[in-house]
């Protein structure tokens, strides 16, 4: 498993990151999570990423339990605070001081760990001041309790002062984690390039948009049963954007792509994130172990002029690429 440089800094990640976003602690038993983290460990990959919210609290328990027995030095471990966790009281969501200093030690005390290597804004709060959560953010990494602080779907104005307050602060925001795949560029036309300029690199999640570039959903058939489109607390509210003819059949003109590589669909559409500018890392998630090797092999995956070409020209009319979709809640979550 490759690794790559996490924005202008010296740390290294995997080039696919293993996520437990809507697995860990829900949709998948303790026992079958460990064992897709242990199948991640064996291909190699050590870059794990979690947050407090995923399952109020418990994916992270589970992670934390499934990597217990490893090197704490030899992981990199990411996770995120801002969405309601607890009993989602009146200061149990945000950014603000009390609910940053009070999550990190939640956080470190489910993953049973001292430290987490990249600590997250998994929004970007309007409710409190920057310069308020961008000094609890330094106040952390000066504890000793995360080394690089990182943000989720912040805009680029928001990224750009995020970054030179950091700066200020003596702390490095080195990362972005946005969502983006052959369907959702949304950050290309802003946020790619402010990143860029402040020394930020991109983390993906769902670059097979929620499964929609696996192919498996067919235009005028049927939903397959146990499908994440299926499941009301597994992210069918997400996927259904993609779920109408016109993009279904856009997909599965990039069957023939994969198949001439001799590759899947996912594969294919998680080596064509990973081969665009900014980017260092992609988010895979699995429900069961051998979702974890397959997904793995993209890393491998070089594509030529030709495969981007004609993903490109399949998709022409169903990509999203309006900057205005990377967006934060503008009322406050609890």
């Amino acid at each position: 498993m490759a690794y790559r440089y996490l924005g202008n800094s010296g740390l290294k990640v995997n080039e696919i990151i293993y996520g437990n976003w809507l697995t860990h602690g829900s949709q998948v038993e303790a026992e079958t999570a460990a064992a897709c983290v242990a199948a991640a460990l064996d291909e190699g990959i050590t870059t794990f990423d979690t947050a407090d919210v995923y399952a109020n609290g418990r994916a992270e328990e589970v992670l934390g339990n499934a990597l217990r027995a490893e090197r704490r030095e030899s992981l990199v471990v990411l996770s995120k605070v801002y969405w309601p966790t607890g009993p989602q009281g009146p200061n149990d969501c945000g950014l603000s001081r009390k609910h940053i200093m009070e999550s990190i030690n939640a956080t470190l005390r489910r993953l049973q760990m001292d430290y987490v290597d990249v600590y997250q804004a998994h929004r970007f709060d309007y409710f409190t001041p920057l310069d308020e959560t961008m000094l609890a953010f330094a106040d952390i990494v000066h504890a000793g309790k995360a080394h690089y602080i990182g943000v989720s779907e912040w805009n680029a104005e928001q990224i750009t002062a995020g970054a030179e307050l950091a700066r200020d602060l003596g702390i490095s925001l080195i990362s972005s984690q946005p969502q983006y795949s052959m369907l959702w560029r949304v950050i290309e036309p802003e946020v790619v390039p402010a990143c860029q300029e402040a020394g930020v690199s991109q983390i993906v999640w769902s670059p097979v948009a929620q499964g929609v570039l696996t192919g498996k959903y067919v235009p005028g058939q049927p939903i397959p049963a146990g499908s994440r489109a299926t499941d009301e607390k597994g992210g069918a509210n997400m996927i259904k954007r993609f779920l109408n003819d016109d993009v279904l059949t856009a997909v599965q003109r990039l069957r023939p792509i994969a198949d001439e590589r001799e590759i899947t669909m996912a594969q294919l559409a998680v080596a064509w994130v990973l081969s665009r500018p900014n980017v260092t890392s992609a988010i895979i998630g699995a429900s069961r172990p051998e979702q974890v090797r397959e997904n793995v092999k993209a890393s491998q995956i070089v594509l030529d002029d030709d495969a981007f070409a004609r993903i490109d020209e399949a998709l022409a009319d169903v990509v999203v690429q309006d900057p205005s979709h990377t967006e934060s809640p503008t009322q406050r979550p609890c």
